[in-house]
């Protein structure tokens, strides 16, 4: 069966550049590996044809052979290209190089080490109005592109990265050891498969630079502290062309001067006079909406909890609304004026001759006394 021309496998112009051949074989060959495609026979052929025509077209020997005599040209039994283990490890290169993509991690040296980059934290810390209401944030993160003078090359700008002399771009050597021989990473490349003679002065021959961005972060009404929001492919940018990593913007709440947060519900303490306490009467409290009245009835004790509905913050997940749990706390009366130390004197005494029937817990409590020391 005759073959199909390698530039029509990969969908190329005759004239695309290595870039443009190695971004069309990735799209193809992730759509067609057979780990995605499990028990289909069509897929598994045609990423064989694919990774047969990256073989050839990525390869400058090979290429240069195909785009002058055609199939001929790299045909190992015509005495042309690269046959037997050589060919065997063009495939394996080009095998591991997807294999990377589809995995997040590559077998070989060179081309084939395709690695996703590394997930980023931004710690944010935004007011309890914000996590209720939700809101939108601008922040800065640290980047790292692709230097914009030897465009991601790391070679000087009208030179080429070389291809290792000593590891022939494999990335990695053999290395024998008695009877045995083992691959390790080339260490002259450091298994990169390329050295750099003339490095890019911006870059210093690492084909990027440092920078940064700045990223919108929509916040939903309702997150609580320590929640994260994940950013899909904003973290650092991936070895060899693999996919980047992401960005976690975690959240932290600031101490509010009023309120404390506990799941959806909000707690505070309200101050209320002796007086209030103990005749009743109607206090403004303050909510997140703004303020509202809480009626507050007669022979109230300092402590004593009162529950407003749907006066908390709304959950993230369910939308149920929590409550508003407020505290009040008898003050007790400073700086009297002697008028009012006579009308507590006076108070006093009159209260004193029923202490059990006005003070019911200063009772309970010294009968507990009692009772501990057996009296």
């Amino acid at each position: 069966m005759s073959k199909r021309d390698y530039y029509e496998v990969l969908g190329v112009n005759r004239d695309a550049s290595p870039e443009d051949i190695k971004k069309a074989y990735r799209k193809l060959a992730m759509k067609h590996h057979p780990d995605r495609n499990p028990d289909n026979k069509a897929a598994e052929e045609k990423f064989k044809e694919l990774s047969e025509a990256y073989e050839m077209l990525s390869d400058p020997e090979k290429k240069s052979a195909y785009d002058r005599y055609g199939h001929a040209g790299v045909d190992p039994s015509m005495g042309a290209g690269r046959g037997g283990q050589q060919g065997f490890d063009g495939f394996a290169d080009a095998f591991s190089d997807i294999f990377g993509d589809i995995f997040g991690g590559g077998q070989r040296g060179g081309r084939s080490n395709v690695y996703r980059g590394a997930d980023l934290r931004y710690n944010l810390e935004i007011s309890l109005e914000e996590a209720a209401r939700g809101s939108e944030k601008t922040i800065r993160i640290p980047t790292v592109d692709e230097c914009g003078t030897c465009h991601g090359t790391g070679a000087k700008p009208g030179t080429q990265p070389q291809t290792c002399p000593t590891c022939n771009g494999a990335g990695q050597v053999r290395v024998q050891q008695g009877f045995f021989s083992i691959q390790q990473t080339c260490p002259k490349c450091h298994g990169t498969g390329r050295i750099i003679p003339d490095p890019c002065t911006t870059c210093r021959g690492a084909g990027r630079v440092k920078g940064h961005k700045t990223l919108e972060v929509k916040i939903p009404a309702g997150i609580d502290e320590g929640m994260r929001l994940r950013h899909a492919g904003h973290g650092e940018p991936g070895v060899n062309g693999g996919p980047s990593g992401d960005l976690y913007v975690e959240i932290h709440i600031r101490q509010h001067p009023v309120f404390q947060r506990e799941g959806d519900d909000l707690h505070c303490e309200m101050p209320i006079s002796f007086t209030t306490a103990a005749l009743g009467g109607e206090i403004e409290i303050p909510t997140l909406e703004g303020m509202a009245r809480l009626k507050i009835p007669a022979e109230t004790q300092s402590g004593r909890a009162f529950r407003l509905r749907g006066k908390g913050i709304r959950n993230v997940r369910s939308h149920a609304q929590g409550d508003l749990m407020c505290h009040v706390v008898v003050e007790t009366p400073v700086k009297l004026t002697e008028r009012q130390r006579e009308l507590l004197r006076e108070f006093e005494e009159v209260s004193s001759g029923d202490v059990d029937r006005h003070n019911p817990k200063a009772k309970s409590w010294m009968e507990k006394v009692r009772d501990f020391f057996g009296t």
